[in-house]
Formats: structure tokens, C-alpha cells, sequence
């Protein structure tokens, strides 16, 4: 684990803790059984936590380890690195030693900044789209403000590692009360419907629900499940059901905790946690987390065994984060062809660029020229963390000659101490440095020279122009 193969300062995080539970130096050293002055070294991040202090500190005061690995923080200190680059704060050059002091200090401060900053973006993001409204419909459209719910509820989901105990132990009654059973959970799931909220279910031809893929008919009680779904999204659909039929008040109690704006924002965040309900009910966590240590993460066996697709595999092991029974700490992201990210989670700190799409040298762009080929990359970022990640390709909905097929790339991973874990590593030599390859979050927001394939100089650096030599990226840039 991360814990135990490198050493951890977390001396704010330390004395915030402290001030939080009204504590003197002396009272806290006393608790741990250590002098006052080594605790005073501690706080100031002149000593690492040992082991032997994690656990007092875990004994002590209940808390998560976690909480002190740092992992929140660097991820955090990354969002504000992607703040300040920013050209409006041109001169105001933060280290990352600064920016990590700056979010151990107060995690709720940089989070606050991290919020201003993305409103400052959509903002800008509004106001041109508005201009290009106005431009090509000659200010005859309808021009009312332009909001992004979407990202608002992604960026939640993100924040929150993807993880919501609530809705995995509702999935865990469910299976008790319907007497649920993986061999025919279709059938379970169906039979259920009818017996707790009288909801008949019929599958439809595609000629009837020619733009739909399901539709509930309150009035007739029928749930219609368009014949273009496949097993494992016909039972997905009606583990959804089951979710936002049976549990319509814990889904409202989980949106109302939350700090969405507008009425759009909270429906599809409602929504959003009725489909990771539907996940805990068609792969149960603790069947699925042993079988994923088993099978060593092997995605496509997993899918075979909880008759579930590439992607709801892939999904469902970023949620694996029960405390006593977790799972790698993986990422997914689902991109497609144009690059434009559709689906963002990580449980392993990576961060993901929210304006600008993804890099270009990560090969979960290479995965549309291979398609449904699983490509391993170890990939290293501008911060020196290593990553091991695979990409595959995903085919969306599209059956029959005249409707086109959606194909998707699927990009997992998880942090390079992780890695034999995973079945896709064997064979390969992760000590290889060569074979490494150096990544950025993304164009505007990467630093690396030497890149071939760079389509735009970083946001915090001006373009030297040079007209007697070229290097391996197109733009040269210098300091500001």
C-alpha cells in the first residue's frame, strides 16, 4: 500500500486535526505517548509519521489512515496547480511545496478557490458560446444563461472517489428481501418489480420505440425495454428501476446533502445515483471485490461472471472503496473519438484536465485504431507519479444497418505501486524506465518540452518565437 512504501509528512493535516478537537501540543503528545517537542517536529513536517504513530493516531482519535496518506491533498494541490496556471495570474509563481501547504492548511479554502475558478471558466465558456450564438443566429435565438449541470454533478461524483456506503447497503437488502441470485438476476430483478411496485416489464420492438431505449408507463404500471439493449442493459435497467422505485427518499436525503445549484444539476445527480445503485445490485460488492482480487482485476472474466459489459466492469471497480475491503484504487475515464471526456471517477488521485480534453500521448487515443484490443501503457506525470493504465474500445448503442454504432474508448488505471495486482502486467517489465511514457493532464497545462505532439503552448508560458531552429514540439515557450 502507498502508506507503507514512502514516507509521510502530513504535519497540517496533523495540526489542523489537533486545533479540531480543542487539543494542546502537550495533550495530544500525551494521548500518542511521545514527547511534546517530537510532536512540535511533526507539525512542522521536520519528522515522517511512522507506522508505529499512524496506528496510535487511528487508536486514538478513529480516524481513517487515509486521511493522513495525502492522497486527497495532491490531488487537490494538482486542482490548484491548474488554477494558478492560468494567465490571470501572470507573476504569481506558487510551488507545488506552496500549493500543498496552501490545501493542508485549509483543504476548505483551496476547495473554495478550486469552486470560484470553475465558475470563472463556465462563465467564459457561457459568454462565448452566447457570441456565437448571436453571431450565426443573428440574435434572434433564445439567449437565456447557459449553465454546464453536468460538470457540476461529474465534478461531485469526483469528489466524493465514487464511493456511497448508503446506496451499497440498500443494494445489499435488496438481494436479501427478492432473494436475489446471479444465475437468473434478470429474472429476479423483473419478478421483483412486479411483487413490490406492481411494474410489469415487456420488451419492445425497435419499430415501437423506434428514439426510445426504455420508457415507464405509470399509468399502464409496464416498464418497455427497447429489443436494441443487450442482457447486461436489460438488467441493468431494471436494477435502475428498482432503485428509483424503491428508494425515492434516500435518493432525495443523498441530493439534498449535496452543494448542487438548480433544479437540472440535482435530477441528474439523482439519476447519477440511481445507476450507481443499479451497479451494487447487478455486481454485489463483496462477491465482486473477491472475485476481483481473485481473478486479479481481469475485466472481461469479471463481466463474464456478473454477466456485465467492458464498461460496467470498468465502472464498478472505482467504487471499491469500503473501508476493511477495498480494492485497487483505480481511475476511469471514457472518451471519444473528438476527445471530449464523458465520463470521469478516480479513487487514485490522477487528475483530469476539466477544460481542454486529454493527452495525446496516452493511448487510450490509440485504442480507436486497435478496437476492442486492451492496451497496457505505465505512464508517468509532470509531478513524477507513475501510473498503470489499460485502454480498450466500447461499442454504444447502434443496431442495424441504418442506425451508426457509438464506439467509445474506456481508459482505467491505477498507481504504479498497484500494478502486479493486475493480470494486464504480466509479462511486462514494470522496472523498465524506458518503456515509461511521460504524460501531461493536457496541452494547456503541461510543461514538457520535448513533446511531438503538443497542440498548444502551456497557459502559464508565452511562445518564444524562433525562426532559425525548431525543437520536437511545435511551440517553444518561455517564463512569462
Amino acid at each position: 500500500m502507498a502508506l507503507r512504501t514512502q514516507k509521510v509528512y502530513a504535519g497540517t493535516r496533523i495540526r489542523r486535526m489537533r486545533r479540531e478537537l480543542n487539543l494542546t501540543q502537550m495533550q495530544m503528545a500525551d494521548d500518542l505517548g511521545i514527547s511534546t517537542s517530537y510532536l512540535n517536529l511533526v507539525e512542522r513536517n521536520q519528522r515522517p509519521l511512522s507506522a508505529q504513530l499512524l496506528l496510535r493516531l487511528a487508536d486514538a482519535y478513529d480516524i481513517n489512515l487515509k486521511e493522513l496518506s495525502g492522497d486527497d491533498d495532491s490531488q487537490a494541490a494538482a486542482s490548484l496547480k491548474e488554477v494558478f496556471s492560468d494567465p490571470i495570474f501572470e507573476g504569481l509563481k506558487l510551488s507545488n511545496h506552496e500549493l500543498t501547504d496552501l490545501v493542508g492548511a485549509s483543504p476548505s479554502a483551496a476547495q473554495s478557490v478550486v469552486t470560484l475558478y470553475r465558475a470563472y471558466r463556465e462563465s467564459l465558456t457561457n459568454n462565448s458560446a452566447m457570441a456565437e450564438q448571436l453571431a450565426n443566429q443573428e440574435g434572434t435565438a433564445q439567449t437565456g444563461a447557459l449553465r454546464f449541470p453536468i460538470e457540476e454533478v461529474r465534478d461531485y461524483f469526483h469528489d466524493t472517489n465514487n464511493h456511497f456506503p448508503e446506496l451499497e447497503n440498500a443494494a445489499e437488502i435488496l438481494w436479501a428481501d427478492a432473494e436475489l441470485t446471479l444465475d437468473d438476476l434478470y429474472f429476479g430483478l423483473r419478478d421483483h418489480l412486479k411483487a413490490a411496485h406492481d411494474i410489469s416489464v415487456r420488451i419492445m420492438p425497435i419499430d415501437v420505440l423506434p428514439d426510445t431505449t426504455w420508457r415507464l408507463d405509470r399509468h399502464s404500471r409496464r416498464l418497455f425495454l427497447s429489443e436494441i439493449l443487450n442482457a447486461p442493459s436489460r438488467t441493468f435497467q431494471l436494477a435502475l428501476h428498482a432503485g428509483l422505485l424503491g428508494h425515492r427518499n434516500l435518493l432525495d436525503e443523498m441530493v439534498a446533502r449535496t452543494d448542487l445549484q438548480g433544479d437540472e444539476a440535482k435530477q441528474l445527480c439523482r439519476l447519477g445515483l440511481a445507476n450507481y445503485f443499479a451497479g451494487a445490485v447487478t455486481m454485489p460488492y463483496e462477491r465482486f471485490q473477491t472475485a476481483a482480487n481473485k481473478l486479479r482485476y481481469d475485466i472481461e472474466l469479471l463481466g463474464q461472471r456478473f454477466s456485465a459489459s467492458y464498461e460496467q466492469v470498468s465502472h464498478r471497480l472505482t467504487t471499491l472503496q469500503r473501508p476493511g475491503a477495498k480494492g485497487v484504487p483505480f481511475f476511469f475515464l471514457r472518451v471519444d473519438h473528438a476527445g471530449n471526456i464523458s465520463k470521469r471517477f478516480s479513487a487514485s488521485g490522477f487528475h483530469f484536465a476539466r477544460f481542454g480534453g486529454t493527452c495525446p500521448r496516452w493511448h487510450i487515443h490509440e485504442a480507436f485504431r486497435t478496437p476492442d484490443k486492451i492496451i497496457p501503457q505505465v505512464v508517468e506525470m509532470e509531478d513524477g507519479t507513475s501510473y498503470f493504465t489499460i485502454s480498450r474500445t466500447v461499442r454504444g448503442m447502434g443496431v442495424g444497418y441504418k442506425m451508426p454504432e457509438q464506439q467509445l474508448a474506456i481508459g482505467i488505471g491505477c498507481k504504479l505501486d498497484y500494478a502486479r495486482q493486475i493480470v494486464y502486467t504480466d509479462g511486462l517489465d514494470l522496472a523498465d524506465t524506458s518503456s515509461i511514457t511521460p504524460i501531461g493532464v493536457n496541452c494547456r497545462l503541461c510543461m514538457r518540452m520535448d513533446c511531438n505532439q503538443r497542440a498548444n503552448p502551456p497557459l502559464n508560458r508565452r511562445v518564444a518565437v524562433a525562426e532559425n531552429h525548431r525543437g520536437m514540439s511545435p511551440f517553444t515557450f518561455a517564463e512569462l
